[in-house]
């Protein structure tokens, strides 16, 4: 599932690419990924609405609209926007199967895409009140500069629960999934098994600063691209040569050489962690 710099990067990249575009024309192929409104309720309000700007909110992609309406888009595990540069050549006919489920046709000919194989993902059209209610749910941006590491450490070392589970919990920050909890918590020698209340202090200004380093880095890259993942010209994210454990069980710990260990025992997703110098 892309996490905040694989939402990141579609973000940026999109703004680069439609910012300021007017949609002019709306096919919904596979209304089941809408949310907030009927498929024809959805068209009407965005037929002859300019975008006018893209950016992230913890997984999710949002598009601000001339309407002040936002485009909410959730691609979770299989979900990508995608659209071609001003100056490419005339689009190719969808690939078949065509796994589009939202098409986009802008004021210069090029159509914005939402294709979704598994269609896990959502595409929500919020007005101004609902936005604001749908992102006071959500925590703190871990990149945010105002998240400083003793608020950090505040609303982490509250919970009786594991690291790994707060880390992911969107209600405390927003962004972060599964691979960035595994590469953070080994970075900073923390098991993602100990209870965060169990965290110092000291160890919360450690994570925080590792996980931070770590989502910018992958930034930097275009993210991880382990199989669906693409930014939306298609490229795929770098930042998978650069983990250290997510994805190496049994390999020797990059750091101690003890075997990598695993399971599925957090909110049944994929744990790798170092028994001989994670603590």
């Amino acid at each position: 599932m892309p996490e905040l710099p694989e939402t990141e990067t579609i973000a940026r990249a999109l703004d680069e690419l439609v910012r300021d575009s007017v949609i002019t024309a709306v096919a919904i192929p596979r209304p089941n990924v809408l949310r907030e409104h009927s498929a024809d309720e959805f068209g009407r309000r965005l037929r002859e609405v300019a975008i006018t700007r893209c950016w992230r909110r913890a997984k999710c992609i949002v598009l601000d609209l001339s309407t002040g309406d936002r485009l909410v888009v959730t691609p979770r595990f299989t979900g990508g926007l995608f659209v071609a540069r001003r100056d490419a050549a005339p689009e190719p006919p969808p690939s078949n199967p065509d796994y589009t489920c939202l098409a986009l046709t802008l004021s210069d000919g090029r159509t914005l895409r939402y294709r979704d194989v598994r269609r896990l993902g959502t595409v929500a059209l919020m007005d101004p009140a609902r936005f604001a209610a749908w992102t006071a749910g959500i925590g703190p941006e871990p990149l945010d500069p105002d998240l400083t590491a003793p608020l950090f450490s505040g609303f982490i070392r509250v919970s009786r629960r594991a690291i790994k589970t707060v880390l992911m919990d969107q209600r405390r920050l927003a962004g972060v999934g599964n691979i960035y909890a595994n590469e953070s918590l080994w970075a900073a020698r923390i098991a993602p098994t100990r209870a965060a209340a169990r965290v110092t202090r000291a160890e919360a200004a450690t994570l925080l600063a590792e996980l931070q380093r770590l989502l910018a880095a992958s930034i930097a890259v275009g993210g991880t691209t382990f199989r669906d993942y693409r930014d939306p010209l298609g490229n795929r994210g770098g930042f998978a040569a650069q983990l250290q454990v997510y994805g190496r069980e049994g390999e020797p710990c990059p750091r101690c050489g003890v075997p990598l260990s695993g399971h599925h025992k957090l909110e049944g997703r994929a744990t790798v962690w170092c028994r001989g110098c994670q603590r």
